[in-house]
């Protein structure tokens, strides 16, 4: 089984050798311009473009989907929907939604295996997202460590 690994770096440079799969949190209202997706757009300008044509189009367009977007040989973005809005809402919910963020984790397993990918990410969803790290970290060991897969997590 395998454990997290945690390393002081940018997660927009995955470390390791073979194909990487680089994961952050989106929101569901189209919104791209503030926290981790900053870095990203400097480095890459796909993972926004596809972003925005994905909520353009409205298809399956919704909390919990991933999107994969290659922006190297052996580099994917997956842009995960797991927040709702950008603000929190009328009760002072924060706008992560962990059920999405475990439906994403799902998605994103079958497709890391497929690739045969390790997965890199900032402490997903604990910034702008409001969400708690204790929350987020057993939803990527269940779906994604217990399976096998490589996870390092990037504090900068």
């Amino acid at each position: 089984m395998q454990t997290i690994t945690y390393v002081k770096g940018d997660a927009t440079k995955p470390q390791g050798s073979g194909p990487k799969i680089i994961v952050h949190i989106c929101n569901d209202i189209g919104g791209w311009g503030a926290g981790f997706v900053l870095a990203l757009s400097r480095r890459w300008k796909l993972p926004e473009q596809n972003y925005m044509e994905w909520f353009r189009s409205g298809k399956n367009f919704k909390l919990g989907e991933v999107q994969m977007v290659q922006v190297e040989p052996d580099i994917w973005v997956a842009n995960m929907i797991g927040q709702r809005d950008v603000v929190p809402d009328e009760n002072g919910k924060p706008p992560i939604r962990y059920k999405a963020v475990y439906l994403g984790m799902e998605k994103l397993e079958k497709k890391a295996q497929k690739l045969k990918a390790s997965v890199h990410m900032p402490r997903i969803g604990c910034g702008l997202a409001g969400g708690k790290w204790n929350k987020i970290e057993p939803i990527i060991s269940e779906n994604l460590t217990n399976q096998g897969i490589p996870v390092t997590v990037y504090d900068l």
